[in-house]
């Protein structure tokens, strides 16, 4: 049985630092932050250049996603999309283009200034088979079995309780539809003193989750691993992080599992 371990910060605290890291994500994308951000980062990490040209380009400013996952998804027309965490936008406005104006792609994100910001750019472009909800993605107001494909870019590891996060994910999946992310993990088990540290969690290091344990806790939620895959192209930037990547192995990694 696969089950998050407790942490000895108020989750609140971890909630708040959180928001106020990707408020300034959305408000201020050229600021100084532990993790790289922007176009250059999206085209290393394998965002294809003719995409990106397609759509809002502040979207694209704000972007801190870990790598890249849209091949693993492989969006049709007229699909239906969940984007978990979805921040600024830059990953729904990438789906829309695969889903085309028949499909449907709903971003969840709890941050107030990233959702009216991809609001804001959606209703810009007249990108219309885009909604954006408010919400935490271990709690998702979303109906059972919606979507073809959920996606997720570094933001599950900010999560205290992953467990229930993969297992929305596969409610709101309807049968053999797709979970595709990208995330950063550990190879080994990181200290209490990191995992107890709200900073920490915030800065993307605390919250990551020992990689056998996170592929175990997908398919303790009934969806079926198919494919894992480094993303050496991510680099961290913070001294805590590099420290971390050296002591623990801490990385980025793309997955894709299939529901039934």
């Amino acid at each position: 049985m696969i089950s998050t371990a407790n942490v000895a910060f108020d989750p609140k605290d971890l909630e708040s630092k959180v928001k106020a890291m990707y408020r300034k994500v959305a408000e201020d994308p050229r600021g100084e932050f532990h993790f790289e951000m922007g176009r250059p980062l999206a085209e290393r990490l394998g965002y294809v250049a003719a995409d990106l040209d397609r759509i809002p380009a502040e979207a694209i400013e704000s972007f801190a996603g870990v790598g890249y996952h849209f091949d693993l998804a492989d969006l049709n027309e007229d699909e239906t999309v969940i984007d978990l965490g979805s921040g600024s936008g830059m990953d729904t406005f990438i789906a829309a283009l695969r889903v085309g104006h028949g499909g449907r792609v709903v971003g969840v994100d709890m941050t107030d200034e990233q959702r009216a910001k991809a609001e804001r750019l959606r209703n810009r472009a007249g990108i219309h088979q885009i909604a954006y909800v408010e919400g935490h993605i271990d709690d998702v107001s979303i109906s059972d079995d919606f979507a073809d494909a959920v996606l997720s870019n570094g933001v599950i590891n900010l999560a205290p309780d992953k467990v229930a996060v993969f297992q929305e994910a596969a409610r709101i999946l309807k049968h053999g539809g797709r979970l595709a992310l990208s995330d950063i993990v550990t190879e080994r088990q990181l200290p209490d003193t990191v995992v107890c540290n709200a900073n920490l969690w915030a800065a993307c290091i605390g919250g990551a989750m020992q990689h056998d344990k996170y592929r175990a806790a997908i398919e303790a939620a009934g969806l079926r691993v198919k494919t894992v895959r480094d993303n050496p192209s991510y680099r961290f930037i913070s001294d805590n992080a590099r420290s971390a990547q050296e002591k623990w192995g801490v990385k980025s990694i793309s997955v894709l599992a299939v529901k039934g």
